[in-house]
């Protein structure tokens, strides 16, 4: 049986304090924690006014401040971290995923499905679905309303991981009881980090829900945060329970027909 100690980490920003957000955020990380996830945006928060204002905040990966503190705590912590932040790649700007491992290698996602105001700052995301290696196992990378589209999940699934990992800032409530689905659906566990609290910088109020779940490949949630309040959840994942055989005559990933599906 192998067995990876993960965590999920709900935090509760405050927009552009960059500095301060990164401090609570990895103050929370547990100490003994192989694999920990941490919210969408987790640095700078969610709501920019403006293209211009995302474009001050958004950095480089990665050689930007919040990859170097990512990879510091790994470093010291022998943790490795997935957390969401905004990107800048030349004049593009990305609402992207890293996976940063202790020995400092630094991999990317791009959030694929933008949500709502999203669209009017972000870029959509052009690098599909990665999977990775990493605490020795294989690490699927998704943000936020990518949950929504099941091609996502078995996207990952599809290409070999056994977690995926869900940096969020979820606002609508249906997430957090869709994900055993999810995760049952592709046989994986699911490691959803939202945030708490409120933002109302744009005309539009938007409250962050909460509820940070943890899923298994047998539709258990093996933890959830509360809607309210930072708090971090943990649990061991047995990847033994990464088994594509629902039953003796049934593989989830083989059974598929694509050709009867309208893609």
């Amino acid at each position: 049986m192998t067995v990876i100690r993960a965590a999920v980490v709900q935090t509760d920003p405050r927009f552009g304090e960059v500095e301060t957000n990164i401090a609570a955020a990895l103050a929370a990380v547990p100490g003994d924690a192989d694999l920990a996830v941490l919210p969408e945006l987790f640095a700078t928060g969610y709501q920019f006014r403006s293209r211009d204002e995302l474009a001050s905040l958004a950095e480089p990966i990665p050689d930007g401040p919040t990859c170097r503190a990512l990879a510091d705590h790994a470093a010291a912590t022998d943790t490795t971290l997935v957390a969401g932040l905004a990107e800048r790649d030349g004049d593009r700007l990305y609402n992207s995923a890293v996976l940063v491992r202790p020995d400092g290698s630094i991999e990317r996602f791009r959030k694929v499905h933008l949500f709502w105001d999203e669209k009017l700052v972000f870029d959509a995301g052009d690098l599909g679905f990665p999977v990775f290696e990493a605490c020795g196992t294989t690490v699927g990378l998704m943000v936020c309303f990518d949950w929504l589209f099941p091609e996502a999940t078995g996207s990952l699934a599809r290409r070999g991981a056994r977690i995926i990992a869900h940096p969020s800032n979820l606002v609508l409530s249906h997430c957090p009881d869709a994900m055993p689905v999810r995760a049952l659906e592709n046989r994986v566990f699911t490691l959803t980090a939202n945030r708490v609290g409120t933002e109302h910088r744009t005309g539009t109020e938007l409250r962050f829900i909460g509820r940070s779940t943890i899923c298994s490949p047998r539709f258990e949630v093996l933890g959830q945060a509360s809607p309210l309040g930072a708090e971090t959840v943990t649990a061991g994942l047995d990847l033994d329970l990464c088994d594509p055989w629902l039953s003796p005559r049934n593989h989830v990933i083989e059974d598929r027909r694509p050709d009867q599906y309208l893609i």
